[in-house]
């Protein structure tokens, strides 16, 4: 006999007892089933024999589950109800025309959203969600549809496909760039620099970045910030000289709110992904957004030398 990982009898031999059980006949369960009524009987004799235990007492006009039965039954009933309950709700998410996609804070609103328009031109019937959360271990940001994560692309559990690489360089106000400058690294410590404590270890600060022109970090001065979107408001208003990521913070140098400060600058060291999870099947609606993110990330790509 074959061995059964979780030690259970016959499938088979179980869903023809609930059917019985629930209707208190085998003749009514035979019906249900789409079997003859000896089929019905030989499947719970089998289950009866390989449990070494009466599940039915049989009467004339029908079947009454006996204590055991009456245990199994419960267990069962509940069990396949949450089974069933769970499929049903993975079958409606592969046909939902809703997505949920998660992003940061800065990505979402420096990046996603500005371009998140021009999808919803195209593909009106789809209603997308956002699980906004600069934790990656936050439950919404994991439970979403696709993620947009940095890093090394390596998470158990999930596929990714790389949308772009990044460019990291000091910015600020138009005001603080018109009184400071910057033609060495090591000016930057007589500024105040913005700093970014962030909750994923991965996303690079200041630290990392002066390290990569060996300055001496002992006497810089440091303003710390849990929120990219407010340390680049804070910049904005002249407060200081924060790190900026090329694709975040590109729009505003366009528009005027923010200005490079130097010309120096370093590659991130890791990259932007679009994930999900390998073992829930993406629906027709998460995939369109899918392609239609991993295309304008490539344009991103594009327009990243800077």
């Amino acid at each position: 006999m074959a061995r059964r990982f979780y030690q259970l009898p016959s499938l088979t031999s179980l869903n023809t007892f609930d059917a019985c059980a629930r209707h208190g006949s085998f003749t009514e369960a035979a019906v249900e089933l789409g079997v003859t009524l000896g089929a019905v009987s030989r499947q719970v004799k089998l289950l009866e024999t390989e449990l070494n235990c009466l599940l039915f007492n049989r009467h004339h006009r029908g079947v009454e589950l006996t204590v055991e039965g009456i245990d199994l039954f419960q267990v069962l009933s509940n069990s396949f109800q949450q089974i069933g309950k769970l499929c049903q709700t993975l079958k409606n998410r592969v046909q939902s025309s809703d997505v949920t996609i998660a992003a940061t804070t800065a990505f979402a609103s420096l990046w996603l959203m500005p371009r998140l328009g021009g999808f919803w031109q195209q593909h009106r019937e789809i209603n997308i969600n956002h699980a906004i959360s600069d934790n990656p271990l936050d439950p919404g940001f994991l439970s979403a549809d696709l993620r947009i994560r940095y890093g090394d692309g390596s998470w158990r559990g999930e596929q990714v496909l790389k949308l772009f690489d990044d460019q990291i360089y000091p910015v600020c106000g138009l005001k603080f760039a018109a009184e400071h400058e910057l033609n060495h690294p090591e000016q930057l410590l007589e500024m105040p620099l913005l700093r970014l404590d962030n909750v994923d270890p991965a996303w690079i600060g200041w630290e990392a970045w002066l390290a990569e022109w060996n300055c001496n970090l002992d006497d810089a001065n440091f303003r710390r910030f849990n929120n990219y979107v407010v340390a680049l408001q804070a910049a904005e208003d002249n407060q200081g000289v924060t790190l900026g990521w090329h694709s975040q913070v590109e729009s505003l140098i366009r528009n005027g709110r923010l200005v490079r400060l130097g010309d120096m600058q370093i590659s991130a060291p890791g990259s932007y992904y679009m994930a999900w999870d390998e073992n829930r099947p993406l629906s027709d609606a998460a995939r369109q957004l899918r392609e239609w993110l991993l295309l304008t990330g490539k344009q991103t790509a594009l327009n990243e030398q800077v």
